[in-house]
Order: structure tokens, then sequence, then C-alpha cells
């Protein structure tokens, strides 16, 4: 009773509440807050991700059980989740060995409950990525958890971490319901102070300093992480340290001379639909070694995907295809089955150029072309990296090897593509509308490049509705309509074709 009088007084407390502020309970319980918000984060964030890839699978059963997960501790308020697992216990002794900690039952359930809200973000951070990136990666034969680590996890992590950033505050703030389990975090220290005293305002202000400090600590890093991440904000015009003569170029820029087989392609019996829409059926073609073949036609005839069938981007309903003489996809209704290990292994042989680049926004031009020769551990690092200075020497970029695609025209990363593409010594090229999406004046620099790969023998597949260069480069042309083969020769053969519909088309484009 005596010391009533001094615990009820009137006015602010101000000298009581500034002792507060260098409590060792409340620094103490501070370092308990921060300890148990981080591991939350980033035992979420962790499986969080791995959630949001769940929800993106074609597998049914994988894509539901990440969805029935998220579904119920979303809707699971924290509270009881702590509640129930902190007495877990008692239906479960076993469980005690770790549930006898009321930091390791906070963590449980704050980590269980996190990772239903992080899975969200994720999922809107990886539909964020322009699909165009993954195919990048399948292009360069890199399987499916490399794309993750080396393309698809630091893009969404850059465009994820605002909000997974706000979401860490909310956890900071969460940890406040921990002390329904008696663990001594900052809330609670205060309770316990409070109910002695009864300074209940003073008590409760640094409370909330001790929170909005942690808050503004965290805020500002993860601010700093934010801007570290932003690639749009680096501006790296930084000099390479090794000094390459022409000879080392030239050594290095050498296109692949391999042959095997006596087609580098084969089509048979192949065929593509997409439900009740027939793109193309039964077509046979072979495409012969050191042949430039254009495939042309009117929008909507089946060349893009006739040309994503033969690397596997799109998939055959029947039929197969042939990489340099023996098997490499079967169509999906085929009694045989694509071997992944062997597809990875072997379409390294096949380089793509894709119409919109597709080239990894987080990496510099360099970056993207060592990507796949390093992963492939096709050399030692500096020799890798020589040769893909040499093929961006190739197309004219060695003086933007250290520039990030954003810094870069739009035929400027399409000559990274296509430097990035030769770095693996494919045998075989496919171009995919590669100047469509240029304008005007930037498209020759391209083509000067397809061009030239033209004059040294690469054999290439190329779809495009520059019809005046193809006719010039090529060596066939096949003309497509509504999914059939009108026209295969020689580009010399358009010119005397009795076709109606040929002729009309070779009239109306002025070939």
């Amino acid at each position: 009773m005596e010391d009533a009088p001094q615990a009820v007084q009137k006015g602010f407390n101000w000298e009581y509440l500034g002792s507060l502020l260098i409590n060792k309970d409340f620094w103490k319980a501070t370092l308990t807050v921060i300890q148990l918000s981080t591991l939350t984060w980033l035992l979420a964030l962790t499986f969080g991700f791995v959630l949001a890839l769940m929800r993106q699978s074609k597998n049914f059963a994988l894509q539901q059980s990440a969805a029935t997960y998220i579904w119920f501790f979303r809707s699971l308020p924290l509270l009881v989740l702590l509640i129930f697992i902190y007495n877990l216990p008692q239906f479960w002794p076993a469980s005690s060995v770790l549930l006898s900690s009321s930091f390791i039952a906070g963590l449980i359930a704050l980590v269980l409950s996190e990772s239903a809200y992080m899975a969200e973000i994720h999922r809107g951070a990886l539909q964020a990525i322009p699909k165009g990136q993954t195919e990048a990666g399948k292009a360069l034969g890199i399987p499916f958890l490399g794309i993750q680590k080396l393309i698809i996890i630091p893009q969404a992590l850059r465009i994820a971490l605002p909000p997974l950033a706000n979401q860490y505050i909310t956890i900071v703030k969460l940890t406040s319901l921990v002390s329904v389990i008696s663990l001594t975090e900052i809330l609670l220290v205060g309770q316990q102070l409070y109910t002695r005293n009864f300074l209940v305002m003073e008590t409760l202000l640094a409370v909330a300093f001790y929170y909005i400090l942690i808050v503004s600590v965290i805020t500002y890093l993860l601010r700093k992480l934010e801007n570290k991440l932003d690639v749009t904000q680096r501006n790296n015009d930084k000099e390479d340290d090794i000094n390459l003569d022409h000879q080392a170029l030239t050594q290095y820029s050498q296109i692949s001379n391999e042959r095997q087989g006596n087609f580098a392609i084969e089509m048979k019996a192949a065929s593509k639909r997409y439900n009740d829409n027939t793109v193309f059926k039964d077509l046979n073609i072979a495409f012969k070694w050191s042949e430039v073949t254009t495939i042309i036609g009117p929008s909507g005839s089946g060349k893009t995907t006739l040309l994503r069938t033969i690397n596997g981007l799109e998939s055959l309903n029947t039929g197969i295809i042939r990489l340099e003489g023996t098997p490499f996809l079967y169509g999906l209704e085929s009694q045989q089955k694509v071997d992944v290990a062997d597809y990875n292994r072997r379409i390294v042989h096949i380089g793509m150029v894709f119409q919109n680049f597709n080239l990894i926004q987080h990496k510099t031009a360099l970056e993207n072309v060592m990507m796949a020769p390093l992963y492939h551990q096709l050399g030692t690092t500096e020799e890798i990296k020589i040769r893909s200075l040499a093929m961006l020497d190739k197309v004219g970029l060695l003086a933007h090897a250290h520039k990030y695609p954003h810094q870069l025209s739009g035929g400027q990363q399409q000559r990274v593509a296509i430097a990035r593409a030769l770095a693996m010594q494919p045998s075989i090229m496919l171009f995919d509308e590669p100047t469509s999406a240029l304008d005007p004046e930037l498209v020759n620099d391209v083509l000067m490049v397809i061009e030239e790969l033209a004059k040294e023998g690469m054999t290439m597949i190329m779809v495009t509705h520059e019809l005046s260069f193809a006719f010039k480069v090529s060596d066939r042309v096949i003309f497509m309509e509504n999914g059939k083969v009108l026209h295969d020769g020689s580009p010399e053969s358009f010119q005397n074709t009795t076709d109606p519909r040929l002729a009309r088309f070779v009239q109306q484009n002025n070939i």
C-alpha cells in the first residue's frame, strides 16, 4: 500500500517514460521480437514461394493442395492457431519436445499463417513475369529448378519485395499476440509493468516506441535492398578486365561445324492442335545441313507454332521430330515419351531467337550470353567469358557488354539474343519473327547479323515477314496457309508458280 500514492499520480510521468527507454527487459523483448519476426518472414517467404509454385503447377493434386492450404490458414484467426499449437502437447505428448518453448510454438503458428499470405504475394509476382523468360531458359537447355534459380526467383523477388516488406511489418505487430502463450515480447513486458504501477499511458508509449523503432529500421533496410535489386536504377558502364585482340575474338566466334545424320531436323507425320482447332496435320519436312529455310505465309497459318514445336516449346499431338538423325521429340499421343534429361542435353544444339528478345532483365548483356554456358559448364569461367565477349563482338555489341537490357534499343537487345544463342555453339538456329518487334530503322542491323550467319554456313530455319530479305538469303522457302504447305522450293520457284493463291501472294508482296 505504500507504493499506491506513487502509482496514481496527476499528470504525465516523463521521468518514468524516459527510464523505460533504457529498460533492459524492453530491449531484451525487442531482440526477441526481431528474432521471431525475421525467422517467421524468412521461413514464410520460402514456404510461401513453394506454395505459389504449387498453385502454378499443371499437376491438379499439387494445385489443389496449395489452394486448400492457403484457404484454410487465411481463414483461421492467428490467435486461435497460437493457442491450439501451444496446447497441442496435451493431445500429442511427443510434440512437447518442441512446443514446450513458447518461442518455437509462436514461430510455427506465425509461419503457418503467414505462408498463406506470402504465397499469394509470390503468385502475383510470378504471374507478372513474362512467359518468355521461362521459354528463354528452356530453349537454352536449363531445367525447371535452374530456371527458377537463375531467372524466375530473382525477378519475382524484386517484384514481390514491396508487399513482402509490408508483410514483415505486419508480422512485427502480430508478435504482440504471442503474449497469450507467455512469450516475453514487448507488449507482455509492458503489461507486467503497468499492472504493478498503473502508469498505463507512459508504458504503452514506451511499447509504441519500441515497435516504431523496429519497423523504422527494418523499413530502411528493406528499402535499401529494394533499390539494390532494381536494375532500372543501375547504370553499369564499367570496362572489361580482359584485353581481347582480334585473333582471340575471331577464334572464339566461329560457329559450330558439327554434323550428324543426313538431316539437321526431320518432322514425320507431325500434327498440332489446340482442343478442336487444328494448327497443322501430318507434316513431313526435312531440313538439310547448312541450308537457310524461311517459312512464310499469312498470319494464323501455323508458321510460328511449327517453329516452336521443333525445339519443344510447343508439344506435338502426333508425330516425331528427329534431331541430327536420332529421335528427339514425340507427340503427346505417342506411346513413346520424351526423355527430359535427354531433351535438356540435346536442346542446346538448337539455338532460338525470339520475337520479343526475352533477355533476362536483371542480367547485363554479357551475363545473358554467359548464363547458359556457365550452367552447362562448357569451359572455365574465363573461357566462357572470352567466348561470350567474342559473340557480342560478332553482333557488333562488344562496347555494350555491361549494359542491362533496359539500357539497350530493341535492335541491340535482339542482337544480344542472337549472341546468347550462338554462345551455346548450336548446330541449328531458329528465328521467330526476329524483326517484327523492332522499329523500321533498327531492322537492318539485325538482318545483317542473320545474313552473315547464312554466309558462314549456319543451318537456319526462320519465320519472317521480311520477304525481300528472306528471298535474298534463303536456299529454300516454304509457304504455309491454314496449316498446310502449299509450296516448298527455291526462292526462284516462286516466280514461276502456277498456283493462283501463291501467285496472288507473290504479287501482293512484290516478291
